[in-house]
């Protein structure tokens, strides 16, 4: 086994190629780290005394699962954990192997066991494999016979079964920072040779690199490639012209996108669907996921149109469940149609602002305690001190209604945080809510 010295080179700058980088070779894969020293990111498993670094200190290599977003360095940690400990690396695709390439993974494994050597078998997109094929690692990982790292961008706890799930540990992968991507951005000009990027023009390769370090290298390489000839930089207007189309579909993290989905919201809001299609297209086209903008339109049924057409709740759910099915670009008319629907259905914040209303005053309240005759009393002995006494059950009362009952604590009674808007279904509650609060005055009056 490599020993510990081995593991932890001092940094390689990253202008020296590495024996096995070809020129021809993308940049990303060129400068594919050799040592944990030359990772970027993840410092929280990395670090000194993090899992992973004391794993890779100790000696120990455990079947895991590293769960985190693209281009964050899954394949690159399986492949130094294999080195590090001279083991055989097998990799899989989940989607495109199966339970035969599994069965053969085992048959390596095998053979290289009998010559006293350890195996990793890496399965990239491991929440593609069906229950079948996840169960068909579970002998061998518990014989010892290899060591399985899974690669996903899903939640585990979702798309891998619970006994694999159990018998791997997961290590959460984190989207780079700008100061990772920035420093990136500097290792590649020096592996290019490329005039060096503008403060500005690095900033925006950062910033629709979105935390994945492969497309960023992908990145500085087509722009170094089309750098204009006695360049002294590479400026935003070259970055532009070299990668136009794609920083403007990736501009995801800036202002421009948080401007972009306040004017889609703010559309609906005013009851203008060309507007809301508008910038519904326009965040899809920047490359924003069509399922955040589906949590979008969810919060919006429900700050927005509220209690005035319920429907546009359950038909937001459906919309994002139905995305989820289709993907795109076919699931991205549902998400306009519940966009359309939102826009032109009865707008209503009075639930919305109810609850912003109850939450304050909560907060800042005493812990009222609840009233005696709303009280639960499973026991004697809390009936015996009054629990539940005096409550009158709604159902055995004309109406199903019991005028003046009191619900809230002592102290709040009469306070109104809901107030209906007369638009839609609303208009019905409202009148609703009226005759019951004229109940509530008339019998609480008789009482006092």
């Amino acid at each position: 086994m490599t020993n510990s010295s081995e593991l932890f080179p001092e940094l390689v700058p990253a202008s020296a190629p590495a024996d096995a980088a070809l020129p021809s070779q993308p940049l990303a894969e060129r400068l594919r780290p050799r040592s944990l020293n030359e990772v970027i990111g993840q410092q929280h498993l990395l670090g000194p005394g993090m899992p992973l670094r004391v794993a890779f200190e100790a000696g120990r290599l455990h079947s895991m699962i590293l769960w985190g977003p693209p281009g964050v360095g899954k394949t690159t940690l399986a492949r130094l954990m294999t080195q590090a400990f001279d083991a055989q690396f097998i990799t899989i695709s989940a989607v495109l192997g199966g339970v035969k390439e599994i069965r053969e993974s085992v048959e390596r494994a095998q053979a290289v066991a009998a010559q006293g050597r350890r195996t990793v078998v890496f399965v990239d997109e491991v929440h593609r494999f069906n229950k079948s094929q996840q169960d068909a690692f579970l002998p061998h990982v518990e014989a010892g016979l290899f060591t399985f790292i899974g690669a996903t961008t899903e939640n585990p706890s979702f798309e891998v079964n619970s006994a694999l799930l159990s018998r791997a540990t997961v290590h959460v992968l984190k989207a780079l920072d700008q100061g990772e991507l920035l420093d990136l951005v500097q290792r590649g000009q020096q592996a290019l040779a490329c005039p060096p990027f503008s403060k500005a023009a690095a900033e925006r390769l950062a910033a629709y690199a979105d935390g994945d370090a492969r497309r960023l290298l992908n990145a500085v390489e087509a722009a170094a490639s089309l750098a204009p000839k006695g360049a002294s930089e590479i400026d935003e207007a070259a970055l532009e012209r070299a990668l136009g189309e794609q920083l403007r579909r990736y501009d995801k993290g800036g202002e421009q996108f948080y401007d972009v989905i306040s004017a889609l919201h703010k559309s609906v809001r005013g009851s203008d669907p060309d507007a809301a299609l508008y910038w519904l297209v326009r965040m899809l086209d920047g490359g924003v996921d069509a399922r955040y903008i589906s949590r979008r339109l969810i919060r919006m049924a429900s700050e927005d149109i509220g209690l005035a057409d319920p429907r546009a709740l359950r038909l937001c759910l459906d919309a994002a469940e139905t995305y989820e099915r289709l993907g795109s670009p076919e699931g991205e008319l549902t998400l306009a149609q519940a966009v359309i629907y939102l826009a032109m259905a009865p707008k209503s914040n009075a639930a919305y602002s109810a609850y912003n209303a109850v939450r304050a005053l909560v907060k800042g309240d005493q812990s009222r305690p609840v009233p005696m005759h709303l009280r639960n009393a499973p026991t004697k002995l809390m009936k015996g001190l009054g629990y539940g006494q005096a409550y009158r059950y709604a159902h055995d009362h004309p109406g199903g209604f019991v005028p003046g009952e009191q619900y809230l604590p002592d102290g709040l009674e009469g306070e109104r945080f809901y107030e209906p808007v007369p638009r839609g279904l609303e208009i019905r509650i409202g009148e609703r809510l009226s005759e019951l609060r004229r109940l509530n005055a008339e019998a609480r009056e008789q009482e006092s």
